[in-house]
């Protein structure tokens, strides 16, 4: 008989001391990251060092922490850096990391049995729903993220409004098109979930945006009726508060407003813009989201907190459990023991093993306190307001949108060039942006134009980070035009 073996090491004090070492070098790590370039690209060398065989074998703890201080954290995305302001990530927190560490210490399968992760999460879905403005007793869950998030609500909203037993019949058993509602600016996670859940990319609506990039209440109104006179049936309108090319935000009370008026359910998208409601100041820009029918968001954009950590709330509880709720033999409530009152989170989502995300946004939010969260999100605004005044009093810097919230999108403009030759001209700025590590925002296109955007979830950033990006994009600019100036007299001398 072979012996029996396990996991956990024969020497622990071995471990512990090597645990303590870690746990030093990313203090360091986050302590010193203002010193280091907000990206580079990453080496062909390190790609073929980390391309290796199967490990059938193992090595010591320290050979491999050796190899990731060496090949894995040098090279990380950005985001935990003052400078980053690419696409909506945020940048974690160091107590969150050490919220992350203990959750998987415990390592609980929450899927919502008597145990404290279940109850931790319950306090946290009962706070935020305090906080959106949603009525005690509302329904919710953490997530992965935003697109999970979407994807559960609109579920809901499916299995309310289609006027049958969706999981039941399924949506191809001679019932109408269900058809859901959005902007031309809503997020691409809106119409995988609208595709996933059988109701086809065709039933997904978008409808224009005013000069605001806001959605247009009177075609949106145009196109519920013209469905109803056609034989479809629609079910949802998503709002979106802070669209993820600008940081637009909809006249979310007409959209409620228009919901009730039509009998259809209404959801926000607040992947970002929905923690605005933390800010006392700023909470009026999304006056009618907890009129919503469900609202997504994601904790770790502007809650700064580590991935992953996403959340849908739900106002009506019964109809959340009876979308995704089953009854298996093994999954059955008893009436004493662990599974006394049943698996509550299981019923909420598809998923059965959950790690425990409700951790760091329990710890985080008692540590810093939510006003405090409610202060950062209102200085990331202001400092957006700061990156406006330097570009408007910048001659050779062009606003593409405008910036309401956290994004603000521009570009280099040069004289007697088309917009053709602007777009790659803005490309190569940004790209050099990138590689020298200066800094990091990403791109969009906007009417066709190329467009260079910051958006600012980063709880590091100063203002002395938004002189340096314009300051570093005009020289870039005028490095790039008057290469591009002499290579075009070149060739015409050729």
């Amino acid at each position: 008989m072979n012996p029996e073996i396990t996991l956990d090491p024969e020497n622990w004090d071995e471990l512990r001391h090597l645990g303590h070492r870690m746990l030093d070098d990313m203090f360091d790590y986050l302590g010193t990251v203002r010193e280091r370039p907000v990206w580079q690209p990453f080496p062909e060398a390190v790609k073929r060092r980390l391309a290796e065989p199967v490990p059938h074998q193992g090595r010591a703890a320290l050979e491999v922490y050796e190899q990731f201080q060496r090949d894995v954290l040098p090279y990380p995305p950005g985001n935990i850096h003052p400078r980053f302001w690419g696409w909506v990530i945020g940048t974690g927190t160091p107590l969150a990391m050490l919220s992350d560490m203990l959750a998987s210490g415990m390592n609980p399968q929450t899927a919502g049995i008597q145990e404290s992760a279940r109850y931790v999460e319950e306090r946290v879905i009962a706070w935020l729903a305090e906080v959106m403005g949603f009525p005690a007793g509302s329904s919710g869950l953490l997530l992965s993220g935003g697109s999970m998030a979407n994807l559960v609500a609109l579920a809901v909203a499916r299995q309310a409004k289609a006027g049958f037993d969706v999981r039941e019949k399924g949506v191809g058993d001679g019932a109408p098109p269900l058809v859901v509602y959005a902007s031309t600016e809503v997020h691409s996670s809106v119409r995988k979930a609208v595709e996933l859940m059988g109701m086809g990319r065709r039933n997904l609506r978008l409808i224009p945006v005013d000069g605001e990039f806001r959605i247009r209440i009177d075609a949106l109104r145009n196109a519920i009726a013209k469905d109803r006179r056609e034989g479809r049936c629609p079910i949802c309108i998503v709002g979106n508060a802070g669209t993820v090319n600008t940081g637009a935000t909809d006249d979310l009370q007409a959209l409620a407003e228009l919901s009730r008026q039509e009998n259809l359910w209404f959801h926000v998208d607040g992947a970002f813009g929905a923690l605005l409601t933390l800010s006392p100041e700023l909470k009026p820009l999304v006056r009618g989201l907890e009129q919503a029918d469900s609202v997504a968001f994601d904790l770790h954009k502007w809650g700064y907190l580590p991935f992953e950590v996403g959340c849908t709330l739900v106002r009506h509880a019964g109809v959340h459990r009876d979308t995704f709720a089953v009854a298996p033999s093994y999954l059955g409530a008893t009436e004493r023991g662990a599974a006394a009152g049943g698996v509550l989170f299981a019923d909420l989502g598809l998923q059965l093993s959950r790690g425990f995300r409700a951790l760091k946004v329990w710890m985080a939010f008692k540590t810093h306190g939510i006003d405090t969260i409610g202060r950062l999100i209102a200085q990331n605004v202001e400092q957006i307001r700061y990156l406006v005044s330097l570009l408007d009093a910048e001659p050779s810097l062009e606003r593409l949108a405008p910036a309401p919230l956290n994004i603000c999108c521009f570009r280099y403009v040069a004289p007697d060039l088309d917009d053709e030759s602007l777009n790659a001209l803005n490309r190569e700025i940004l790209w050099r942006l990138q590689e020298g590590g200066v800094a990091l925002p990403s791109h969009t296109l906007l009417d066709g134009k190329f467009a260079i955007r910051v958006a600012n979830t980063n709880q590091r950033s100063r203002r002395e980070d938004f002189d340096l990006l314009v300051r570093t994009v005009v020289d870039l600019g005028r490095e790039v035009a008057a290469e591009r100036g002499t290579n075009a007299v070149a060739a015409k001398a050729r």
